[in-house]
């Protein structure tokens, strides 16, 4: 019933910047907290951001300063800014919903050096 639904990936080169987007359905968006999660091939799913639903924020050490997550309630989406990319931000993004627990299938982010 619930669906997220990321987009924004892509191919871009070391230093360059991407915006995701997650798209919420189905589920009261505004009052859920939202993130962000990782998996390169071969590694496991790690996170990488979060945001509560009043707006506060954490991220995780390898992209503190580069990443920003944010959120736009009148459209149940959520963002991530991703600047200074490095190649080994390569990864399958995922959209995760807290309540309930819903992740979207991922955008491939690929970072070339």
């Amino acid at each position: 019933q619930v669906q997220l639904v990321e987009s924004g990936g892509g191919l871009v080169q070391a230093g360059g910047s991407l915006r995701l987007s997650c798209a919420a359905s189905g589920s009261i968006f505004s009052i859920n907290a939202m993130g962000w999660y990782r998996q390169a091939p071969g590694k496991q799913r790690d996170w990488v951001a979060t945001i509560t639903s009043g707006g506060s924020t954490a991220y995780a050490d390898s992209v503190q300063g580069r990443f920003t997550i944010s959120r736009d309630n009148a459209k149940n989406t959520v963002y991530l800014q991703m600047n200074s990319l490095k190649p080994e931000d390569t990864a399958v993004y995922y959209c995760k919903q807290n309540q309930p627990i819903t992740w979207g299938k991922g955008t491939l982010v690929t970072v070339s050096s």
